[in-house]
């Protein structure tokens, strides 16, 4: 799970999409692998690097009116300075969730 403060509330929906790109994205990434990832991450958010941050999404067979709204999600608080952004492992409960079919 990613797990970053922008401001003192969080966008659970920025959140839960991001936990899936993740997820999908860094099943069996190595320590240098997923500290790559986070200051790729950390720099495009904080750059408003859009492009970079609509490549972290899962695109393969989704829905364009949904996608769409995740990208907007996604940035919506880009430009923003991430004052904290870890990976942790996923529970076991989230994990199922993970792999889950979402509606």
């Amino acid at each position: 799970m990613l797990k970053f403060i922008t401001k003192p509330y969080e966008n659970r929906i920025l959140v839960c999409a991001l936990i899936t790109t993740i997820s999908l994205s860094l099943r069996a990434g190595t320590s240098a692998q997923e500290k790559a990832f986070i200051d790729k991450y950390k720099a495009a958010f904080e750059t408003k690097d859009t492009a970079t941050l609509e490549s972290f999404l899962y695109t393969q067979g989704a829905d364009p009116a949904i996608l769409g709204f995740y990208k907007m999600m996604q940035s919506s608080e880009a430009g923003e300075k991430i004052t904290e952004i870890d990976l942790v492992d996923l529970t076991p409960e989230d994990a199922k969730k993970a792999a889950a079919p979402q509606d």
